[in-house]
């Protein structure tokens, strides 16, 4: 049996999940440590697990036939990997990856699905989750198509912040142009534009 205890695990999701349900992910879930680029969705393939974030922040990327590649979606420790498999959507063409390294808890998806099914009311909270990420993705284009880049750099590092709860943001000039979508030559070009944003949003939330 797993020692994991509802009462400290660290993911928002899994504290909370109904005592019932818990209880059925536990004896199949292990600590597992995530690394920089480590994938925890992969394009087009049936997930075995998904995994529940402590720690790092993961990234959802979408990429065109041009492979042409921008973000659409984090995952912190608020959230799930592969949470398309609640829609009965065994794979997804977006690939999700450890944008910033981190931790979290594994669990095998059909042992996850199964508790969904025997447990309404957790089934319920974790589609009222892919809601609230479907508005986030809906907002993040709305953003891409009136902001200026520097708003949209602000907004973004944003909910990079909520998620790590750290003033320390590792981004890469190649995450940065994925995150706005624009080559990384053009995010090279504009050095001082993170700082300029970072200062302006941390600025709008005091």
């Amino acid at each position: 049996m797993s020692d994991f205890s509802q009462s400290t695990v660290s993911n928002l999701l899994l504290r909370a999940l109904p005592l019932e349900a818990f209880e059925l992910l536990r004896p199949a879930m292990q600590q597992v440590g995530l690394p920089l680029k480590y994938e925890l969705v992969t394009a087009g393939v049936a997930n075995d697990l998904v995994y529940f974030l402590e720690r790092g922040l993961g990234s959802i990327v979408a990429t065109s036939s041009e492979d042409e590649i921008v973000e659409v979606g984090h995952i912190g420790y608020e959230g799930m990997s592969g949470a398309h498999i609640l829609l009965k959507v065994p794979k997804t063409p977006n690939r999700t990856f450890m944008q910033v390294e981190g931790s979290g808890i594994s669990v095998p998806t059909s042992v996850f699905l199964n508790m969904a099914e025997q447990v309404p009311a957790a089934n319920d909270l974790l589609l009222r989750y892919v809601h609230c990420s479907e508005l986030q993705l809906a907002h993040s284009a709305l953003a891409n198509a009136r902001y200026n880049m520097p708003e949209r750099l602000a907004r973004w590092l944003l909910m990079c912040h909520d998620r790590l709860l750290a003033d320390d943001l590792p981004l890469t000039h190649e995450f940065l142009s994925i995150m706005l979508g624009v080559r990384r030559s053009g995010v090279t070009k504009r050095q001082r534009l993170p700082a300029l944003a970072w200062r302006s949003s941390r600025n709008e939330r005091q």
